[in-house]
């Protein structure tokens, strides 16, 4: 069985919600739709995002590589795109699209791969990574964990051991402290709810460990937190959360952020599908292995921010991951493009930040398709990558490449843009209030 990630779950909890939007009301509270969007301007964080094991290969021993090698039904591991010898490609094809930021994670299998030191060839090559991004004139992202821990540490009970968090906070303290000269943007733990459960399925943690991993994952959060700020004034900081329709998502996403809420310096969000009562009913539970064919309602990232912006007033908010996947490369069945998508994502952006929600950036997940936990299928990438077929591993630009090169240029859509797709009459964004009062289009 294929793991239940951030994707999958999403999708499975928002499904659960249907029945609590209530009837749609018959006046809206809400004031018009502007007729023209503003841009975003001059100051706002365009990105792309990556991860290290799903898009460098070469990789040491992991909980990862383990969990591939004993499930037969994962797809073999390879090399995923190996960003690990193409990174100077990747990181130019990223700043050809005029973005600002690269979000990259440092992994902790590759800096120490043995319990007894650091490796320096690991650090060496995020060096070289990090001189290429700056070279390129953008600002590094850096995760310090996208749910990959050395082999190691998974010999020793992984977040199941309560001296888990000692050996994160030892190796997470010495990646600061050699990168936070360069003035990143972190994130400590990419979505921490989906984190637990892909440990739980995989077999790394034992469910009765799950409020220790919690304790720990919290705790850890915290003290780096402080690190950082007293290795980089001014610095920001986040552990960026998975976007859970309805009502599912103070109970998901909730408790991790009630204990480290003194220490965000901004709210990171990421953004997938969205559902209206039908779909959510009709959306068989065997897709959620076939992501492609999640529905996809781009004004649901306006409820999210909505959300956010309403729970942590006048909190930054940066939506670090959003994107749509196709099987395979192939054009979806419902014949919705990667560039109409993106389009119709940033006009909501633009919507949201006119409503006056603080929101700082957004990156594209992700600049090239990537290893999605276990299954090359599901196809992410702005440039397209057929790990299975095509041994050369050549970038193929979609056609959402030339679209976000003109929206990085303009800071937005045309402002007289309207989206391809429409919103729905009822969308399970944030209920009740995004069916009794949905957002709407000029007329």
């Amino acid at each position: 069985m294929r793991p239940l990630t951030r994707r999958h779950a999403l999708a499975a909890l928002a499904a659960g919600t249907a029945a609590l939007a209530g009837p749609t009301a018959t006046a809206a509270a809400r004031p018009a739709p502007p007729a023209k969007v503003p841009p975003l301007g001059p100051d706002f964080l365009w990105g792309v995002a990556s991860a290290g094991f799903q898009c460098e290969g070469h990789a040491p021993d992991s909980n990862w590589t383990r969990y591939v090698a004993k499930n037969t039904v994962y797809d073999p591991y390879r090399n995923a795109v190996d960003f690990y010898t193409r990174y100077p490609a990747d990181i130019a094809l990223a700043a050809r699209l005029g973005v600002n930021v690269y979000r990259v994670s440092i992994e902790w299998s590759r800096i120490q791969p043995r319990p007894d030191g650091r490796h320096e060839a690991g650090f060496a090559f995020y060096d070289r990574v990090l001189d290429t991004i700056a070279a390129h004139g953008m600002r590094p992202m850096l995760t310090l964990d996208h749910w990959v821990y050395p082999g190691w540490a998974a010999d020793r009970g992984g977040w199941a051991d309560p001296d888990m968090t000692a050996r994160w906070l030892a190796n997470a303290r010495k990646v600061v402290d050699r990168y936070a000269s360069r003035n990143p943007l972190w994130i400590t733990f990419n979505e921490p709810a989906f984190y637990i459960v892909n440990e739980v399925r995989n077999g790394g943690l034992p469910a009765d460990r799950v409020p220790l991993m919690q304790q720990q994952l919290a705790r850890a959060h915290n003290s780096i937190y402080d690190h950082i700020h007293q290795r980089q004034p001014g610095a920001r900081v986040t552990s960026n959360i998975a976007y859970i329709l309805g009502t599912a998502e103070p109970v998901v996403n909730g408790p991790m952020l009630d204990a480290i809420v003194g220490k965000l310096d901004y709210i990171g969000i990421d953004y997938y599908y969205g559902y209206s009562p039908q779909s959510a009913l009709t959306t068989s539970p065997a897709d959620f292995q076939k992501l492609w064919n999640q529905p996809l309602q781009p004004e649901g990232i306006y409820y999210a921010l909505e959300y956010y912006a309403r729970r942590f007033p006048g909190k930054p908010l940066y939506i670090v991951e959003n994107g749509m996947p196709t099987f395979n490369g192939q054009p979806r069945a419902d014949h919705y493009t990667r560039a109409d998508n993106l389009r119709d994502t940033v006009y909501w952006l633009q919507r949201a930040k006119a409503d006056g929600m603080p929101l700082i950036g957004y990156n594209y997940w992700s600049i090239t398709d990537n290893y999605e936990w276990g299954s090359y299928a599901p196809r992410f990438g702005l440039y397209t990558v057929d790990v299975r077929t095509d041994p050369a591993l050549t970038r193929q630009p979609t056609d959402a490449v030339p679209a976000y090169s003109a929206i990085t240029r303009a800071g937005g859509v045309p402002s007289g843009y309207r989206p391809t797709r429409a919103p729905a009459g009822c969308a399970l964004g944030d209920v009740p209030t995004s069916c009794h009062d949905p957002v709407t289009l000029p007329h």
